[in-house]
């Protein structure tokens, strides 16, 4: 085992660099902080232009493209089951695959208001203290879209989106004729010229805002941030109420890094899993983890698809994320979500990739000959679907302590969760499957599944932020109640799930986390 001195040679190490780790990072080593990223999966090239395939099997071969190279262990409902989840393992994180939506949440999202119940209180950063770094990020991610027609807060930044196409306009316009408030998508692409929108895939260009782009690309030209890849941090080290270094294991050789100050962005189902490998004589149960609430009140969204169709007139095109609708946010004091176009084309290769995703977590997934079957409705739905355009809806997820991340000492690099699909969601899904298919009344729909559906890219709130350090991980600031030198600039810090995607939310916090970071280096 190879040792950095005893000094610390870093003022912060970073792990990961997805959105949370890239834009935490860029902000240090913006104002002059001396920044390592620890980066699992390789830097990969800039020119590479590929999705998420969670048909390679091969660990290496996954690696190589920047995923998540193992399969995840999941126990829902009580039913095991292991998968490649939609996570990313290189520069950039899973954010580099992502389709750049970018939502800010509601105010009643962050805040307890006396007509609209918050299910935890309320966060302990109230929706205008947040407002400003939401307006940054969304500045920093070059954000597009048009406001929300129902949005009672004056909106971030926007800049103006592309023209819509033919038939997205045809559809935006229908909606508005039935009632719907539809607005622009808020998404963080850059319409340069060449710009092919990447939806789901990485870009080659410097058009899609993501970890990599917004904030690890620009962390390194400022002169004052490093980047190892292919390092797999295993452990931290230390005792008492510090971080005293980092154990990474890179091409076969196991070393330790120092620094001042340490930040977790590994996201919501790795960071609580490096902590609780982290365990020691001083940390029975973990770093950071002296009440056992690590890992726990794990959420993610609850994907609700249905196809739609524009009106016969339009001409066909392409798969788009032009259009969003909050007009199913809350129903009767309950929340649910936003609506949003996917960004996918409804063709025979996506039908049979979703079937198979349905198939590996159904009860029949072990049954022989079972995704060759898939192969003839896969046929029939693409030739029915033709031209419709595929939208989701968000279901926001609530906090649950049995809902967790675990860890399993004899396999410490694998990611564990277990989940229980709790009444209450069960009741608002059927409600807000109801309350979508009402709203598009008067065009031709019809759901693409039967089945509740977890967003895996969503996950969320497995180290709480919180004021009480009975009841949250990390405290107002992000840092762990236990540990006075360690941050967190993930998802894991999101008490609720929101009814938004988390991304801008992410950087928003991260960009917040970074000033705190740098306000304790000016009063120590």
């Amino acid at each position: 085992m190879s040792q950095a001195p005893t000094d610390p040679d870093w003022d912060v190490i970073v792990v990961g660099t997805g959105v949370g780790g890239g834009v935490v990072g860029r902000a240090l080593a913006e104002a002059g902080q001396k920044v390592l990223f620890l980066e699992k999966g390789p830097a990969g090239y800039r020119t590479e232009q590929h999705g998420l395939n969670d048909t390679i099997w091969d660990g290496r071969a996954r690696e190589v493209r920047g995923y998540w190279p193992e399969p995840i262990h999941t126990t829902i409902n009580g039913r095991d089951a292991s998968f490649f989840a939609p996570l990313g393992a290189g520069v950039g994180g899973s954010s580099v695959f992502y389709a750049a939506t970018l939502e800010r949440p509601e105010r009643h999202d962050l805040d307890a208001q006396p007509q609209f119940a918050h299910p935890t209180g309320g966060w302990p950063v109230s929706f205008d203290t947040m407002s400003p770094w939401y307006d940054k990020a969304a500045d920093l991610f070059a954000l597009s879209g048009s406001p929300d027609p129902l949005g009672n807060d004056p909106p971030p930044p926007l800049r103006e989106p592309p023209a819509m196409s033919a038939a997205d306009a045809a559809l935006f316009n229908a909606f508005e004729a039935a009632g719907l408030h539809p607005y622009r998508t808020h998404t963080a692409v850059r319409n340069i010229n060449g710009c092919q929108s990447c939806m789901g895939s990485k870009c080659p260009k410097p058009c899609k805002m993501d970890g990599r782009s917004a904030g690890v690309e620009p962390a390194l030209a400022s002169g004052h941030a490093t980047l190892i890849d292919r390092c797999t941090v295993t452990r931290l080290l230390g005792s008492g109420d510090r971080i005293e270094g980092v154990e990474a294991r890179r091409e076969g050789q196991t070393d330790v890094f120092r620094a001042r100050t340490y930040v977790l962005a590994g996201g919501a189902l790795n960071s609580p899993r490096l902590l609780m490998a982290s365990a020691n004589d001083a940390w029975p149960e973990g770093c950071a983890n002296s009440t056992g609430l690590v890992g726990r009140n794990l959420m993610f969204h609850l994907n609700e698809m249905i196809a739609v169709w524009p009106p016969r007139h339009a001409e066909a095109s392409g798969p788009t994320r032009a259009i969003s609708l909050r007009d199913h946010y809350v129903l009767k004091g309950q929340r649910m979500g936003m609506v949003q176009a996917m960004g996918v084309d409804v063709g025979y290769g996506e039908i049979l990739h979703y079937l198979g995703q349905m198939a590996d977590r159904s009860r029949f997934r072990r049954m022989p000959g079972l995704r060759p079957m898939l192969r003839l409705p896969a046929g029939i739905a693409a030739h029915v679907f033709g031209a419709a355009k595929i939208f989701v809806g968000l279901l926001e997820d609530m906090p649950y302590a049995d809902n967790r991340v675990t860890f399993d000492p004899a396999a410490p690099d694998s990611i564990c969760l277990s989940y229980t699909l709790h009444p209450e969601l069960m009741a608002r899904r059927g409600l807000f499957r109801k309350m979508l298919y009402r709203g598009f009344k008067g065009q031709r729909r019809v759901f693409l599944g039967l089945s509740p559906e977890l967003n895996f890219g969503h996950p969320s709130g497995t180290l709480r932020f919180g004021s009480d350090p009975e009841t949250s991980v990390l405290d107002a600031d992000c840092k762990a109640h236990d540990i006075d030198n360690l941050y967190v600039s993930d998802a894991s810090f999101m008490p609720t799930s929101m009814g938004v995607n988390p991304s801008l939310t992410i950087a928003a916090n991260a960009l917040r986390v970074a000033e705190a970071i740098l306000q304790k280096g000016r009063t120590s």
